[in-house]
């Protein structure tokens, strides 16, 4: 079974449904999560972060010790009096996770450590077949991945992160692809489905949430507890990180920005809208760059195509990019007169050096426009670019497993075993 979260905090006292056992869980989360955010830390460091006794801190580190999570990496010397402190991370193979990232135009497969490093990927630039051979492909990729790790490691698996599109079958005209091939999703349980394909329990989220989480995980969240997330890709994306949680909403569809209500693009290229309103998926996404670019046509630019309209300087380039922050900016603006969180951070899933620009643009329209006695918020370039949306996914087992926060997160019905891994080295064949 997972590590179940204990208490409200490290050292709290046993409420309501908790135990000594959940405690004592909870508390070794808080200690990997120190040591993510720390980097290195010694056991007093950890018992005064933690707040918790050398016996309890002791006890944790060698339960930890002992499961293969951290490790030792040398001495600190003070120079005071006494025996130079031990010091601890994390074992970056002390775990390991797949992701999944199912898009509608592309399926991509990675194997991630415990420090978030790639270790391999498998990726497929395709419109999304029908759910039979997507599945056959992720689990085909999912084998050959699995071979890169040792028989010991392979039992280190804390599962399958599977992040896509809550709705894979909407926005498809907005998006220019074609209705015939999403019918068959909306009647699959693609969770189940791969977890049945792969005897490996499956955790899935919407996209959007699942890239906050890998940077919430591995990247600015390590220094940053409050931010909304945003994820430039064929559509666009968004998370919300609150107080170091991911925030899901009751459908799990908290920060789908995409959704959010602007006024219809300038842009000859843009599908018109049935209403007085557009949303921002159709101004503020590269499926919008694609089709300015290659207006009329049906063809679909591959990520190296818009790198390379981007890099020569395409004049449709800057027009998208003008009616994109002209949409970005209000619903930007109207997200953190809600939420007053102080940072935005954006991805893209391209650079050649467009993320810089609309950053830079974004941030000085917000801070033009900011309304009396409001500060605009601060707009920071995301960690991981194109990998953000498979480790995003490979993120979330990894999430769930070992994280004080875990409990927000309710995708995926597998479980794992007491330690929070999968124990097994049987073969993922079916």
């Amino acid at each position: 079974m997972t590590r179940s979260e204990g208490g409200r905090g490290a050292g709290a006292g046993t409420g309501r449904g908790s135990n000594s056992a959940q405690l004592r869980r909870y508390n070794e989360r808080i200690v990997l999560q120190i040591l993510r955010r720390a980097g290195e830390a010694s056991k007093a460091d950890l018992a005064r972060a933690a707040n918790l006794t050398n016996a309890a801190i002791g006890a944790i580190i060698q339960e930890l010790a002992r499961d293969g999570l951290i490790e030792e990496v040398g001495k600190r010397h003070d120079g005071g009096r006494g025996q130079p402190a031990t010091m601890l991370r994390l074992a970056a193979r002390g775990a390991f996770g797949f992701g999944v990232r199912l898009g509608r135009a592309g399926i991509e497969t990675v194997l991630v450590d415990f420090s978030g490093r790639v270790i391999g990927r498998s990726a497929h630039d395709m419109i999304l077949p029908v759910p039979d051979k997507a599945i056959d492909i992720i689990r085909r990729d999912i084998e050959s991945l699995h071979e890169l790790l040792s028989p010991v490691e392979r039992r280190r698996i804390t599962g399958i992160g599977l992040a896509q599109p809550f709705n894979l079958g909407a926005w498809l005209r907005e998006l220019g692809l074609p209705a015939e091939n999403f019918k068959p999703w909306d009647e699959v349980d693609v969770a189940a489905a791969l977890e049945k394909a792969t005897r490996l329990p499956v955790f899935a989220e919407n996209d959007g949430t699942a890239a906050a989480v890998a940077e919430l995980f591995y990247g600015l969240g390590r220094h940053e507890d409050d931010f909304l997330y945003l994820f430039i890709g064929p559509a666009i994306g968004g998370g919300l990180i609150l107080h170091g949680d991911v925030v899901r909403g009751r459908t799990g569809n908290a920060a789908d920005v995409a959704v959010m209500p602007v006024q219809p693009s300038r842009l000859a290229s843009a599908p018109r809208p049935a209403g007085a309103w557009d949303i921002l998926l159709t101004r503020a996404s590269l499926g919008a760059l694609a089709r300015h670019l290659t207006p009329g046509t049906g063809l679909r630019p591959s990520r190296s195509d818009l790198e390379q309209a981007i890099a020569t300087g395409r004049v449709e380039v800057e027009e998208w990019l003008d009616d994109c922050i002209d949409a970005l900016t209000p619903s930007v603006r109207a997200s953190h007169a809600l939420l007053d969180v102080p940072l935005v951070v954006v991805d893209c899933d391209v650079d050649g050096g467009l993320l810089q620009r609309l950053l830079a643009r974004l941030q000085a329209d917000l801070e033009a426009s900011a309304p009396e006695a409001r500060s605009a918020p601060r707009v920071e370039r995301g960690s991981f670019g194109q990998d953000a949306g498979a480790l995003g996914a490979a993120s979330l087992p990894m999430f769930f497993n070992f994280s004080p926060r875990a409990a927000i997160l309710t995708g995926g019905n597998g479980s794992t075993a007491a330690n929070g891994m999968i124990r097994t080295e049987e073969p993922l064949h079916t």
